[in-house]
């Protein structure tokens, strides 16, 4: 009797260790999903806060083309406005957030069109600065999208796999959804002059 108590106890604490160190190495997973998530809005803000001087560059050159830069701005101001709180990741709030950045990357793509009929503008040295700067910070986007989508694989498979699925069962962890592709990014935009 008192060999198969030990047994049991030992099995207890075993179980109870193999307990603790699942819950806390999916508590982690599930924060780097948060912290993924922080990055991807981090290099959206970025994009939004050189807006206004791209803005401000381009005006001094094009005033004529206000409706661009008009737009270029409602489309910032709306992005701005659409936040999702990283615990509470759904695939609508993803979809809704990436419409509003996606209005953004076309107002500024009509933006750019615009700097072609301007030589003078193509060449000021502060619009070849944010121009680069816009494109680092798209490239950057891309990584954290990348990054977010990496991480969120990650959780989402652990908290499946067995038999770690049970304690995310037992303690509510949820599958996180992914960041994709807008519709019709499929085709790649004509760009004409």
């Amino acid at each position: 009797m008192k060999k198969s108590v030990i047994i049991l106890i030992v099995i207890v604490i075993v179980l109870g260790i193999w307990g603790a160190s699942s819950y806390n190495g999916m508590v982690s997973m599930e924060e780097n999903v948060s912290t993924q998530w922080s990055q991807v809005e981090n290099q959206y803000q970025r994009r939004a806060d050189l807006i206004p001087n791209l803005v401000n560059t381009v005006k001094g050159y094009a005033t004529h083309e206000q409706s661009t830069l008009e737009g270029i701005m409602e489309a910032r101001s709306k992005a701005t406005q659409v936040t999702i709180d990283p615990s509470n990741l759904t695939p609508e709030a993803i979809a809704n957030y990436q419409k509003a950045q996606g209005e953004i990357g076309a107002a500024l793509g009509r933006l750019l069109a615009v700097s072609e009929a301007y030589p003078d503008l193509k060449a000021n040295q502060n619009f070849l600065e944010l121009q680069a700067q816009l494109e680092g910070t798209e490239n950057r986007i891309n990584v954290a999208r990348n990054s977010f989508n990496e991480t969120a694989r990650n959780y989402n498979t652990a908290i499946r796999k067995f038999p770690k699925n049970i304690m995310a069962g037992l303690f509510g962890f949820e599958k996180r959804p992914y960041f994709e592709a807008a519709e019709g990014t499929e085709h790649a935009p004509t760009v004409e002059f």
